[in-house]
C-alpha cells in the first residue's frame, strides 16, 4: 500500500483490553479525541465567537492581503478549515495529525508576525508536538485487530 493510501486509511479505535493495558494506546485514544473536538469548536467559533469577539486580531496582515475578501471572510475559512481537520484526524488520524500540525504551524506564524501573542504562540507549538504525536501513534494502531503494530514495554 503506497504511503498516501496508508496515511487516508481510517484507523479503529484500539480494542477495549488493549486500551486497558496498554499505556501508549491509552496516549492515542486521549490525543485521538482532544485534536477532533478541539479544532471542531475552534471551528465553530469563528462563526459563534462565544470565545472572542474578534478572532481577526490574530490574522497577520501579510496573510490577509493574499486571503480573498474580508479579514472576517478569512476568519470564516479559517473556521470551516479546522472543522474540516477535526473531521479528518476522527477518520484518519495518521494524516489528520500531520494536517492540524501543519495548520498549527500556520497560526504560529500569524501569531508572530501579529506580535505580542509569544505566549499563545508556543502554546500552539505544544499542540503541534501534541498533533505530531498523534500521527505517529496512529501508525502503531492502524490495524486494530493485532494491537501495536511496535513492541510494547
Amino acid at each position: 500500500m503506497s504511503t498516501v493510501a496508508a496515511a487516508l486509511r481510517p484507523v479503529p479505535v484500539p480494542q477495549a483490553e488493549v486500551l486497558r493495558r496498554d499505556p501508549a494506546a491509552q496516549a492515542f485514544v486521549l490525543l485521538r479525541i482532544a485534536f477532533t473536538v478541539a479544532p471542531i469548536l475552534f471551528g465553530l467559533d469563528k462563526f459563534a465567537e462565544v470565545l472572542t469577539d474578534d478572532w481577526t486580531k490574530y490574522l497577520a496582515t501579510q496573510f490577509n492581503d493574499i486571503i480573498p475578501g474580508s479579514a472576517q471572510d478569512a476568519m470564516y475559512m479559517v473556521g470551516a478549515i479546522e472543522i474540516v481537520a477535526g473531521l479528518v484526524v476522527l477518520v484518519a488520524p495518521r494524516f489528520g495529525g500531520a494536517l492540524v500540525a501543519a495548520w498549527l504551524a500556520g497560526i504560529i506564524v500569524s501569531l508572530l508576525l501579529v506580535g505580542g501573542y509569544g505566549d499563545i504562540a508556543l502554546r500552539d507549538f505544544g499542540l503541534l508536538l501534541g498533533a505530531l504525536s498523534l500521527t505517529r501513534l496512529a501508525s502503531a494502531y492502524s490495524d486494530a485487530r493485532s494491537g501495536p503494530s511496535v513492541p510494547s514495554s
